[in-house]
């Protein structure tokens, strides 16, 4: 259904992070004007954050790793999930009083625990038949597998997105998404107005805030680092970093991607093991540029000529962090803002919402949703599956 001749969609994402779910009601139009970004073709009418209860968190958490009767666990959690989702899906609707038939579809990630594209797989999981029976909506999920069919990686998957609504003419770009897990799109300058499919470039840097959120949830029983204010009061320590940067993944050439799998609890234990005096601020210090740096070599290597860093996801409200990740830039000669996304008008925290909302839009379209470029796929596929309403 449309209204205006322009379809509704609403994008569900609940990433690596393990907070809870966000979701945006959104409007897409302006899909013919590609002279650069237009604020007419995103029209966002309602956004939603669903916090998931400690339990689920917690049972969430435990499916990243090998346990007993993973398949139940999982089942139960899915349940729950799908409930979170038609929870969020309830607000975004009873904001703008709007039926559930106006909605072309629902996107939605569903919740990572465990990527493992180098065995031909990857686990988002979510009982999309429920939530489409919860909403009496199209509901589009798992919309990573088709590409790791195609022998990608499965992620990311918002690069294409993030050139549909950020690029523009004649200008490189860089998009850095810091969730859980780092990663960057290089937008690629439109040429005469010509859309960019599958040429755009991205991938996965390493952590983003997995190991910040866990680090200081250990030492002061926090969520996350506001501002990065306690890692701005520690001390950076070198040999540490050195350390951390050793890691394999830092080196290996795109297309890759990461993400609890590697980046956890007992990696960090391993590479604390011979600093057990280091003070754990001094931690929370050193992870802060790690993350930095692992976006800034990224970068340096691979969009040199960008004009700007945009940041996205929850490391866009780290000021200590992008400022980090500005001065590390700036020590290679690279003279190069980091700016939030909002200055582009679309807030950071609702960018992968909106993201799966659009990847929605184009499988309801017949359309693309991989970026061979960023995901390694041996072609274009359109991306999902569809649970009817």
């Amino acid at each position: 259904m449309r209204v205006n001749d322009v379809p509704f969609y609403i994008g569900l994402m609940s990433g690596t992070s393990l907070d809870g779910v966000d979701g945006v009601l959104v409007q897409y139009g302006g899909d013919k004007d590609l002279e650069g970004y237009d604020a007419t073709a995103v029209r966002t009418l309602a956004s939603a954050h669903i916090e998931f209860s400690s339990q689920l968190r917690a049972e969430l958490m435990a499916l990243q790793q090998c346990g007993n009767d993973e398949i139940h666990r999982e089942a139960l959690a899915s349940n729950e999930l799908a409930r979170c989702y038609a929870e969020c899906v309830a607000h975004l609707l009873q904001v703008n009083n709007i039926d559930p038939m106006l909605i072309d579809a629902i996107g939605a990630h569903g919740q990572t625990v465990r990527h493992r594209p180098e065995l031909g797989y990857t686990r988002q999981i979510n009982n999309a038949a429920l939530l489409a029976e919860l909403t009496g909506i199209n509901v589009v999920a798992d919309f990573r597998s088709r590409d790791i069919a195609a022998g990608g990686q499965g992620a990311p998957l918002v690069p294409l997105f993030h050139q549909h609504i950020f690029g523009i003419e004649n200008h490189q770009r860089v998009v850095a998404n810091i969730g859980g897990i780092g990663n960057i799109s290089v937008l690629t300058p439109r040429r005469g107005g010509a859309e960019v499919v599958g040429a755009v470039a991205g991938f996965d840097t390493g952590p983003g805030n997995v190991l910040l959120d866990l680090w200081i949830h250990r030492h002061r029983g926090l969520a996350y680092d506001a501002g990065g204010a306690w890692a701005a009061s520690g001390t950076l320590h070198l040999p540490l970093l050195q350390k951390l940067l050793s890691e394999p993944f830092f080196v290996r050439r795109p297309p890759k991607s990461t993400g609890r799998d590697l980046f956890n609890a007992a990696w960090l234990d391993h590479q604390l093991a011979q600093f057990s005096d280091l003070a754990s601020v001094d931690v929370q210090a050193t992870l802060t540029e790690l993350t930095a740096l692992t976006l800034s070599q990224s970068i340096l290597k691979y969009a040199r000529d960008a004009d700007a860093v945009y940041v996205c996801g929850g490391g866009a409200f780290n000021t200590f962090l992008l400022k980090r990740l500005e001065a590390a830039l700036a020590r290679e000669s690279l003279i190069i803002p980091v700016l939030s996304t909002a200055v582009l008008d679309i807030p950071p925290d609702q960018v992968e919402a909106l993201a799966f909302a659009w990847l929605a839009k184009r499988f309801m379209q017949h359309l693309p949703g991989n970026s061979p470029a960023a995901t390694g796929a041996s072609g274009e596929r359109i991306c999902g599956a569809l649970y009817p309403r």
